[in-house]
């Protein structure tokens, strides 16, 4: 009988403990990154700040929102692409020298502080470098897959490109029967893939698929022959499954030091068909549960706010996405205050740890409240109000 007891309590503590995931944090790093010396600088601040992240979540996170209980991996997890750019930045460099003669002192150091600082954060907008960046990160965030691990993405300043565009181009919120009825096809090859239906893709399946990419004008540009788009269309699965984000794989993703929306002001034209992509990303976004945290010091001249706080209603209204039951948010804490000087404001995320591990902790409880607390969203409503935003 005691043999029995203890099985069943055996068995009881397995189940329970299998509620809760095993998830790595996994950080991008930003801009000027190439020298050995920003490297270590990058790698030493991510081991100084996991920890106190780590320890924030476990307390003010976990204990208000059992759902969301998990297990932080110990070892955080760096995706560094810093490097890439390296001979680029060196070409850049040789032709500043050229100039040095040319130009008064202070115009040369200007001119050389501005491509240290932005050299990587052009770079790596350009599509072609994007896309082998994205490439090796979702190596990474697979490798994590096939251990188990669910993965929360950190970019911080340049790196909130890349964890933009990991989510829109990789996670599958494209329906293909809604897709290949919006564009110039034969009737014929509509019906044909009516009647063959594939699973939610992605943009980066679709082009690995060679079936279409998106332009750098934001449009999708699908392949006009009919018997190669169907025959390519049969290996699509196989392609999303290779290229898109596994289902609940990534919990989320929390941006800080922010300079996004002024790389990515085009989004917000409505003439820029990516625009529809992005609506149908945020749409995915909401209904299965992720989140989207932007955290900047207020004293970072870097540290852009994504938008003005909405609730989940505004965001249906105003971008016509037709949400269904949603149960992740979208949340922006830009005020954020570090008790650093401006001028160093944006590399001060290490060095104020505790300051930042706390405001991230804080900004998820408020950002989950915001949406699906009545009492909060009205506090932070009056407070939006209060400050004279217009949506």
């Amino acid at each position: 009988m005691k043999k029995i007891v203890l099985l069943l309590i055996s068995i009881l503590l397995l189940q329970n403990s299998s509620f809760a995931e095993n998830v790595s944090f996994l950080y991008i790093n930003g801009s000027n990154s190439n020298s050995e010396k920003s490297k270590k600088w990058f790698y030493d601040g991510v081991n100084k700040l996991h920890p106190k992240l780590t320890e924030q979540f476990e307390e003010k996170v976990f204990p208000l929102f059992p759902e969301y209980e998990f297990h932080i991996n110990e070892t955080p997890v760096i995706f560094f692409w810093g490097d890439k750019s390296k001979n680029d930045l060196e070409f850049v460099s040789n032709q500043l020298d050229i100039s040095k003669a040319l130009s008064p002192t202070i115009a040369f150091k200007i001119r050389s502080m501005l491509t240290d600082y932005l050299h990587d954060a052009i770079w790596v907008q350009k599509s072609h470098h994007m896309l082998s960046v994205l490439e090796e990160l979702h190596g990474k965030v697979m490798a994590e897959h096939a251990r188990g691990n669910k993965v929360i993405l950190y970019g911080y300043s340049a790196g909130t490109f890349i964890t933009y565009e990991y989510l829109v181009n990789r996670l599958p919120y494209i329906n293909t029967k809604d897709l290949f009825n919006s564009v110039n096809i034969a009737d014929e090859t509509k019906k044909y893939i009516s009647e063959n239906p594939t699973n939610n893709t992605c943009l980066a399946a679709l082009s690995s698929a060679h079936i279409g990419v998106v332009s750098s004008s934001g449009n999708l540009l699908t392949d006009v022959n009919d018997q190669s788009l169907r025959k390519n269309y049969l290996h699509l699965d196989e392609a999303t499954a290779a290229a898109c984000i596994p289902q609940d794989s990534v919990k989320g993703i929390i941006n800080f030091a922010s300079p996004l929306v002024l790389f990515y002001s085009d989004v917000a034209d409505p003439q820029y068909e990516q625009t529809y992509y992005n609506k149908l990303m945020l749409k995915y976004i909401l209904e299965n549960g992720l989140f989207w945290l932007t955290v900047n010091f207020k004293e970072d001249p870097l540290g852009y706010p994504t938008s003005i706080n909405l609730t989940n209603d505004e965001l249906n209204q105003i971008t016509d996405i037709n949400l269904q039951h949603p149960t992740g948010f979208i949340y922006d804490n830009s005020s954020v205050w570090s008790k650093r000087l401006c001028l160093f404001a944006h590399t001060s995320y290490w060095s104020a740890a505790k300051t930042f591990s706390k405001a991230v902790a804080k900004s998820f409880v408020e950002g989950y409240q915001f949406q699906y607390d009545p009492e909060v969203q009205e506090k932070i409503l009056k407070k939006r109000q209060k400050l004279n935003y217009e949506l």
